[in-house]
């Protein structure tokens, strides 16, 4: 790391600390050339793909856009917004684990509509219209076809809640007030 203050080279790690949020590191420097000190940060630089649109021009990957869009979606619904960031936080994650360079709108809007499905379905259908570009009420119908599909096939592969076991008290258990 080189000096600030000099350009020095050469500096010497003094103390180093995990910030509180935990995304970084704080370090505490000393050039050993003109003795001063300083304090770095270190954190992770990731990436976000590069965005193709349709008519095949790029642009920088912009969360605000997924939000804008799915608020839009959700507009006089009742989804809590934490809800909608945790979605959101998910899509992003998921786009960059991909590790892609590149990522296309499309595969983008299959990530919107699959968290919109979890969230509300009329956003999903909302969504979708514009999304797909729906021409006639055939289409509306093929979607909600699909949606319901999907829906079915999400609750065929979770696992099947457990019923709650009743507790069953003898007349002794009953006087005391305890279960067995």
């Amino acid at each position: 790391m080189k000096c600030p203050f000099c350009n020095h080279e050469d500096t010497q790690v003094l103390d180093s600390r995990v910030l509180e949020d935990g995304d970084a590191i704080r370090r505490r420097r000393r050039c050993l050339s003109c003795d001063r000190r300083f304090t770095t940060y270190e954190r992770a630089e990731l990436m976000m793909p590069t965005v193709v649109k349709r008519d095949g021009s790029r642009m920088a990957f912009d969360p605000a856009r997924i939000r804008a869009s799915m608020d839009l979606a959700l507009r006089k619904l009742t989804v809590p917004s934490q809800e909608v960031d945790a979605a959101i936080d998910r899509i992003r994650e998921s786009i960059l684990l991909t590790g892609a360079r590149e990522i296309n709108t499309e595969e983008i809007g299959d990530r919107v509509l699959e968290e919109l499905l979890q969230l509300d379905q009329v956003a999903y259908i909302r969504f979708a219209s514009v999304y797909k570009s729906f021409n006639d009420i055939d289409e509306f119908v093929q979607a909600i076809h699909e949606m319901q599909r999907d829906i079915q096939a999400n609750h065929e592969r979770a696992p099947a809640a457990k019923e709650p076991t009743k507790k069953v008290m003898t007349p002794q258990q009953k006087k005391q007030g305890k279960p067995s």
